[in-house]
């Protein structure tokens, strides 16, 4: 039995939505599955005058725990098409367990939201796979075996590299099935790939 961490900052709950789906996923393969967020690093006063999220259930995480776990998915949403500062400064962290080596060969794994179709998905979830493979990650992206992301008859997030939401200007739209449907493959895959890798 695998165990995963699903990591992820979320500023107006978007990503928290899809951090439970990539949970729920992973859990169905029996993992023992932690959801737990970064700290937010934005004064209080900025991110309640910004209408913050900031009563999340995942406590906050600690940088030495991610050695503990055998797949880690990170999740957050994009900004300016790269990861948020705040899961930057989190990973920045991370120089001890590089240094070691506590990573290698570890499952890693990415999602994000943006505001738009082509607001910055893939690249966010580019610039948190490449420090997946700088901690010697085994990376698990959302294969075409999802076919959801090809769908055409609706807007609908979803890339090879991982899953996906699109938020909307405001924030006013909500994961669609579909696209908690790929986050939920995506653990499902995370999980197994762990548990194959440590057979």
């Amino acid at each position: 039995m695998s165990k995963v961490l699903v990591l992820y900052y979320s500023s107006y709950g978007h990503i928290e939505a899809m951090a439970n789906a990539i949970a729920e996923g992973a859990r169905a393969t029996g993992a023992q599955v932690d959801l737990k967020r970064v700290p937010e690093t934005a004064p209080e006063a900025v991110a309640k005058a910004a209408h913050f999220k900031l009563d999340q259930a995942a406590p906050v995480a600690k940088i030495e725990e991610l050695a503990d776990y055998d797949a880690i998915v990170i999740g957050a949403p994009t900004r300016f098409g790269r990861m948020p500062s705040q899961m930057a400064a989190f990973l920045d962290q991370a120089g001890g367990l590089w240094a070691r080596g506590a990573l290698n060969g570890k499952v890693g794994a990415a999602f994000t939201s943006s505001a738009t179709q082509h607001g910055g998905n893939e690249t966010t979830l580019f610039s948190i796979l490449t420090n997946l493979l700088h901690f010697g990650m085994v990376i698990v992206g959302l294969p075409y075996s999802f076919g959801g992301q090809m769908r055409i008859d609706e807007i609908t997030g979803g890339a090879p590299y991982g899953a996906t939401t699109i938020a909307g200007g405001t924030g006013e739209r909500l994961p669609s099935e579909n696209e908690l449907a790929g986050a939920r493959f995506q653990g499902e895959l995370v999980a197994k790939t762990a548990s194959e890798l440590a057979a």
